[in-house]
């Protein structure tokens, strides 16, 4: 380790001597000279000191930039896919030369208020209303007013495909979470997923992993806690229970299974009584979980390939239930399964509970209504048929005197 010392500390070599020599040596040119060298090379050797100081600090601002830069790149940078069934459209064909498209989160925000049938948020500029036309099509009366929003970390949205959907891929850069604008006020529902598995009742844990097995046409053997995935090349991904990793993909997969299921009971309820608005958000932190265990290998390649099936299977089923109307967004980030939370940030206060309370109270209305109008049908029925009848009996009736006709007037 280099002992940096100071210029100012050092002697002057000329506080030791006699004044008359002081004045005497300064006078002669060689002192001087050597004088003025041997200044020289103190400064030299501060100079180099410095140097050396600066050189040690270096790795450790290099270090420095470089975690900043990863963070960064983890925090900021994500990929979006737009999912749009071919029946009905509801975005535009991407163009070629959009291929590499990059939108702020706060457009891909508006864009999912838009989708839901509310307006985005007034603050958007001018530059991200044309990015949002770029992915819309212009029919502000016809919205789906229902999307799918699934969150993947470590997921790889550029090599998504779905076959018999349009699909809009684009880049997310700027902040990491992004307001739609939406408020309790708004008419909508907010269905969330619950990644948590409950181990401590065997029979459902058996039950889901089953549901789960059958959905992607694999088998789940309770006995091991064993669940085997067949892969389209004939191959198949095996799935431990009582690997933390392989647990945690397994409660993903369920969690966007029982999201979907849920999803589509609540739409069935309100059908036909009210049509709010329907956001499904689903965060999928399972395949982070391989990647960190198992690495970028086979294993986190055959768990992608599961991934991209599950999500085409979940919009299918959404696309038939809502007969259309829906829009899946498939969000990648980088970010850590903890901070996944909420990369689109949407009221969460919303209660299903009191909406289908109303729609319960609706529904008692109408069919306290229908059965009024019921009986006041059935009887304005029965009094019509019957005044017919009397009147026909009374013009068919014989004008004797045991006849309530007579009138006490003489017939000959």
């Amino acid at each position: 380790m280099p002992v940096v010392v100071a210029s100012s500390c050092l002697p002057d070599p000329l506080s030791f001597l006699p004044d008359s020599l002081v004045a005497s040596s300064i006078q002669d040119p060689i002192f001087a000279a050597a004088t003025r060298r041997s200044d020289r090379s103190r400064s030299r050797s501060v100079a180099m000191a410095r140097c050396r100081h600066h050189l040690l600090l270096l790795p450790v601002l290099l270090a420095l930039a470089a975690a900043a830069a990863r963070q960064a790149q983890s925090h900021g940078e994500a990929s979006a896919v737009f999912i749009d069934a071919s029946s009905h459209r509801y975005l535009r064909d991407q163009q070629a030369d959009h291929q590499d498209a990059s939108m702020s989160l706060n457009e891909v925000s508006a864009v999912v208020s838009v989708l839901l049938g509310f307006a985005p948020s007034t603050s958007l500029p001018a530059i991200s209303s044309s990015k949002l036309n770029k992915v819309l099509l212009p029919n502000p009366f016809d919205r789906p007013r229902a999307v799918f929003l699934v969150q993947i970390a470590g997921f790889d949205v550029p090599s998504f495909v779905s076959e018999g959907s349009n699909i809009f891929k684009t880049r997310i850069e700027g902040a990491n979470i992004a307001d739609t604008g939406l408020t309790d006020k708004d008419d909508l529902i907010v269905i969330h997923s619950d990644e948590s598995l409950d181990l401590s009742r065997s029979d459902y844990l058996d039950n889901e992993l089953s549901s789960l097995a059958n959905w992607l046409e694999g088998s789940y053997q309770k006995s091991t806690g064993k669940l085997v995935i067949p892969l389209e090349n004939g191959n198949s991904l095996t799935l431990q229970l009582d690997k933390e990793a392989d647990k945690e993909f397994m409660s993903s997969l369920a969690s966007l299974l029982k999201t979907i299921e849920r999803a589509i009971q609540v739409h069935e309820d309100f059908s036909g009584v009210v049509n709010p608005a329907e956001l499904l958000e689903c965060h999928f932190t399972g395949l982070k979980a391989l990647e960190n265990e198992y690495g970028s290998g086979e294993t986190v390649k055959q768990g992608t390939e599961i991934v991209q099936r599950a999500v085409t299977k979940s919009f299918q089923s959404l696309h038939e239930a809502y007969k259309g109307k829906i829009v899946g967004l498939v969000i990648s980030t980088n970010e850590a399964p903890s901070s996944l939370g909420s990369i689109i940030d949407a009221p969460s206060s919303l209660h299903i509970s009191r909406r289908l309370e109303e729609a319960s109270k609706t529904t008692d209305i109408a069919s306290v209504v229908l059965v009024r109008k019921s009986l006041a049908w059935i009887t304005g029925i029965i009094l019509l048929v019957s005044t017919l009848i009397g009147v026909c009996l009374l013009m068919n009736m014989p004008l004797t005197r045991d006849t309530l006709l007579y009138s006490n007037v003489k017939i000959d």
